[in-house]
């Protein structure tokens, strides 16, 4: 979808609300106001109990953690951040937390919004319950709260994210250069949006991949996510592509 620049003057300024911290409910995930005491424990597990899930803290400012006592401390002062609202997802089906992120850069005046703060366990990676996970951050803040942006921003060199948020139905809208100091080293920053008027277009999407009937009796999509929301073409922001943005 081809974006125009635009100074059109707004029939009502924005009236957004901003996030509560309250549970989201989803069919396969909960959606859970980060809690150090009931959630501390089973983030940090999920997050070091191996080399492959320590890679989540890659591309992110903290972690990986030392021990169980300061991954509590950094959760204790994430979830009191006035200006973030944090989530874990617990998988409905088997009880498991398994991943978290937050809203921030929240600006209701502006009526625009970020999620970012991403990471799922290696038993949640690639999974429905990842997709819907997200899903219902995006719906709960675009619907919901009525805000006209939603952002997504990761280290430029982070494929993973940068592809995440195509398959997402994101726009991608540029790099910053030099933007940060992320743990020593410079970051490049790209940036992602999904403004209102595309989303209800994009939650059609979420909606007919989420449904029971997209995937077989092995588990196994039938429609692809990505396609759906970026057709059949490849796009320009696309892995082996970054160097050219």
């Amino acid at each position: 979808m081809t974006r125009e620049i635009s100074d059109e003057k707004l029939s009502s300024l924005p009236s957004c609300i901003a996030p509560e911290r309250r549970r989201i409910d989803g069919r396969l995930v909960l959606l859970e106001p980060l809690d150090p005491d009931r959630h501390a424990d089973a983030l940090y597990a999920a997050s070091h109990e191996s080399d492959e899930a320590k890679r989540v803290w890659a591309y992110l400012p903290d972690g990986p953690f030392e021990g169980p006592s300061s991954f509590n401390q950094w959760a204790k002062r994430m979830a009191t951040e006035p200006d973030r609202v944090f989530f874990a997802f617990r998988d409905r089906h088997t009880g498991r937390v398994g991943g978290m992120a937050t809203y921030f850069d929240i600006r209701p005046a502006m009526g625009s919004i970020e999620i970012g703060y991403i990471w799922f366990a290696p038993f949640l990676q690639r999974t429905p319950q990842a997709t819907e996970a997200l899903f219902l951050m995006l719906r709960h803040a675009l619907d919901e709260l009525k805000y006209r942006r939603m952002q997504w921003r990761c280290n430029a060199l982070n494929e993973k994210s940068r592809a995440a948020a195509l398959r997402l139905g994101f726009t991608f809208e540029g790099i910053f250069y030099q933007h940060m100091v992320v743990k020593g080293r410079n970051r490049d920053t790209a940036w992602y949006s999904i403004l209102d008027h595309e989303w209800p277009r994009i939650r059609g999407n979420f909606e007919r991949w989420l449904a029971p009937e997209n995937f077989d009796e092995r588990g196994r999509q039938i429609a692809s996510l990505r396609r759906l929301n970026c057709g059949s073409a490849r796009p320009l922001d696309a892995p082996g592509r970054f160097g050219a943005t």
